[in-house]
């Protein structure tokens, strides 16, 4: 008697290691599933599992799927707008505190400043502080921020007057702008030497301040090593996407303020056409 209760007692710490087990690798599982058999989901299952994944935050997983769709389903008419999903997640995940493959969590050290760690990491006070929710310049040996560690890069193709950011072969963002009057727009590799905000423009002798709706540069400057040529913004957002520059690349005042905020100093910059 003694005997068949060890061995029902046993019989039950199995079962109930089996359902913790379970419980575990059901917890641990990527948060993207498959049907049975490891076949891929359907286009309108993956799509609501992104949509799902969205809804509750997980800005990791749902720009997966939504990669996913865009790999697995490049015939759909929806393409373009999964990718500028996958586009827009990447952003919001750039800009908030959670750590992404292309981040750390770097702790603050005594004597540290915000650019003196963007300087480290090759990235912008301006992206630190976003991307921590820090408001002002003051920060606190001991606390752990996220830190954006991977090089990026801006590819503008002009034959579609788009600029690209991208890190490594990743497109995070892609944002329509205008280039130059025929073609007038340099192509080769640049680098970004110096950034300003709100930029007053100098023309033919005269001084264009910024706010006025003479000064073509609008909110931002991102001037490249080629004197006189950059990345700025407008006050004609109605003709972007066409050739109608001096040879500049002309953005939307909010794309080039969020650009603004990224990108450092020493960025390259490639043109082709």
């Amino acid at each position: 008697m003694r005997n068949r209760i060890l061995i029902i007692g046993g019989i039950i710490v199995v079962i109930i290691a089996g359902f913790i087990l379970l419980s575990m690798n059901k917890a641990q599982r990527p948060a993207l599933e498959t049907k049975q058999g490891g076949s891929p989901l359907s286009q309108s299952a993956l799509l609501a599992q992104a949509k799902e994944l969205e809804a509750k935050g997980q800005l990791m997983a749902a720009k997966k799927a939504y990669q996913e769709l865009v790999n697995n389903f490049s015939g759909s008419s929806d393409i373009m707008n999964w990718q500028k999903k996958t586009e827009d997640l990447g952003i919001r995940l750039l800009f908030s505190p959670v750590l992404t493959p292309k981040s750390i969590a770097y702790e603050i050290k005594p004597g540290d400043s915000l650019a003196k760690i963007a300087r480290e990491f090759k990235t912008t006070p301006e992206l630190i502080t976003k991307s921590n929710n820090i408001s002002g310049d003051k920060i606190f040996p001991g606390k752990k921020i996220k830190v954006w560690n991977a090089p990026l890069n801006i590819v503008v193709d002009k034959s579609q007057n788009i600029l690209m950011l991208k890190s490594d072969d990743e497109i995070i963002k892609t944002y329509p702008v205008s280039t130059g009057t025929n073609n007038s727009t340099p192509t080769g590799t640049f680098k970004v030497v110096n950034k300003l905000q709100n930029p007053t423009w100098f023309k033919a002798g005269t001084v264009v301040p910024s706010g006025s709706s003479d000064n073509v540069l609008g909110t931002r400057w991102l001037g490249f090593d080629l004197p006189g040529y950059g990345i700025h913004g407008t006050v004609d957002p109605q003709n972007l996407g066409k050739q109608v520059t001096q040879g500049c690349v002309r953005m939307a005042n909010t794309d080039v303020e969020e650009l603004y905020i990224i990108i450092p100093v020493g960025t390259e910059v490639a043109i082709v056409d």
